[in-house]
């Protein structure tokens, strides 16, 4: 019995009309990269283990796909009477992993290239990543990342511009969001604040799942982590807290501007919500206290957005990070980026119908197939269109032309040119429209401009 053909959960096959509405999505955020000067690169599917392990957090680290080392991979490992732990036969069997985010990756790509590359060094990257997580609803195992970076810069104005192509990118498409914004050195004070300094990443970890979890839960976490109840108290004001980013602003003065690290993280916000006030007049976000993105780099701002039309995780977030490739070799190479999810966009989209009507079509206009002298009129012409940027086939089989009309149907194909032994005859096509079966009869030589003309009206 044949086996029955499948895919791992969290992953899926795009057939072509989800291609082209994908590739749609990546061609709008690449030329809104491109508008700000950032460049294309691409690392591999798989990293070192070494290059991957302690930068994303126990938890992090958790998700990460490892590769089984090919070959006879446990000819290394010494014959005990006991089988070694998992822990220590790890480094045996597997020395590779698939890479869990764009981020870490570009790091060591800096590090490994830093000669051949001119600082401030602006990146971007549009490839898949794999996390070994559970698939639900806007969570996969296998999905895109849309990063920008700018490495070698300790400007804020870099923070500023990474919000301005987030309001570009979802402007164009037409995706109503709410981006927030917090600062990792606000985090910081705060933990100095209620007397845990050394506890940030658990406390940044639980404060992550506030939206997903509660405050109820999160509290518990805390306390799991061990944070007493007199500091998570302390706590309370800043996660309850409703008021304006003014206003929370000037909480934090009150809470915070104390110890120097909450000071630096205020100043900070102060500073990029002045240059985007100047930059871009109306622009909408917000500071959120309870932004935390638990991943260990981050060291400054940092960014999420979510859609305010579905209800989902982030579809885009990022943040500063000032030492990321120190472990690589390089220290004091300060970072900034951010990383669109083009897969909960997509999800989106689709639920919404923002796509345009374009963004499904493969083809443009299809010759119907009459015989082979037919077929030879109409291929200067099939040329023609071609050359004019128009996407055209030619049907390949003289099949009856109900075949050949469901065929462009469909594939949404909205205009069939015919040419039978009458338009050959008068040296000119027959149009058909297959919105409303409308047909016009057009001049030979006319009729790649005049398709043109309707595509550019479109």
């Amino acid at each position: 019995m044949a086996q029955k053909p499948s895919i791992p959960k969290g992953t899926r096959d795009f057939g072509p009309q989800e291609t082209i509405r994908r590739n749609y999505i990546f061609d709008t955020i690449r030329k809104v990269f491109h508008r700000y000067g950032y460049q294309p690169i691409e690392t591999p599917a798989m990293e070192n283990l070494s290059t991957l392990l302690g930068k994303y957090g126990d938890e992090g680290d958790k998700l990460l796909f490892r590769i089984l080392n090919s070959g006879d991979f446990l000819s290394d490992v010494s014959q005990r009477d006991n089988f070694p732990a998992s822990s220590e036969l790890l480094p045996f069997v597997s020395e590779k992993g698939l890479r869990y985010d764009l981020t870490v990756p570009f790091a060591r790509f800096v590090v490994q290239n830093r000669n051949d590359l001119v600082f401030p060094f602006k990146r971007y990257q549009i490839q898949p990543v794999w996390r070994a997580d559970r698939p639900q609803k806007g969570r996969y195992r296998e999905f895109f990342q849309c990063d920008a970076d700018v490495v070698g810069s300790d400007s804020l104005l870099n923070e500023a511009e990474l919000v301005m192509i987030v309001d570009d990118v979802f402007h164009a498409l037409n995706m109503k969001v709410q981006v927030k914004i917090n600062n990792r050195k606000i985090l910081a004070g705060l933990a100095e604040f209620i007397g845990y300094p050394s506890a940030l990443t658990d406390i940044t970890v639980a404060i992550d799942k506030l939206d997903k979890i509660g405050l109820n839960e999160v509290n518990q976490e805390l306390l799991a982590r061990g944070i007493s109840e007199e500091a998570i108290a302390k706590l309370q004001p800043v996660l309850q807290f409703k008021g304006s980013s003014s206003e929370k602003l000037d909480l934090l003065q009150q809470l915070i501007a104390g110890n120097e690290v909450g000071r630096k993280g205020i100043d900070e916000v102060k500073e990029l919500f002045g240059t985007l006030a100047e930059l871009k007049p109306g622009l909408e976000y917000e500071l959120d206290l309870t932004l935390a993105r638990g991943l260990n780099y981050y060291t400054g701002a940092i960014f999420e957005v979510k859609s305010l039309e579905v209800q989902m995780g982030s579809i885009c977030g990022g943040g500063r990070y000032d030492d990321l490739t120190g472990v690589f070799g390089m220290p004091g190479l300060s970072g900034v980026g951010i990383s669109f999810g083009a897969d909960r966009i997509y999800d989106i989209m689709l639920e919404r119908g923002l796509f345009p009507k374009t963004a499904s079509e493969s083809t443009f206009v299809l010759f119907a197939n009459f015989g082979p002298s037919e077929t030879n009129y109409c291929l200067k012409a099939l040329k023609m269109c071609r050359e004019l940027g128009l996407n055209t086939e030619l049907y390949p089989d003289a099949d009856k032309m109900k075949k050949q009309f469901r065929y462009a149907d469909q594939k949404q194909i909205p205009w069939v040119v015919l040419a039978g032994e009458t338009e050959i005859a008068s040296n000119c096509f027959t149009l058909r429209s297959m919105t409303d079966a409308s047909q016009q009869t057009i001049a030979y030589e006319a009729l790649p401009s005049f398709l043109a003309q309707i595509k550019v009206q479109l």
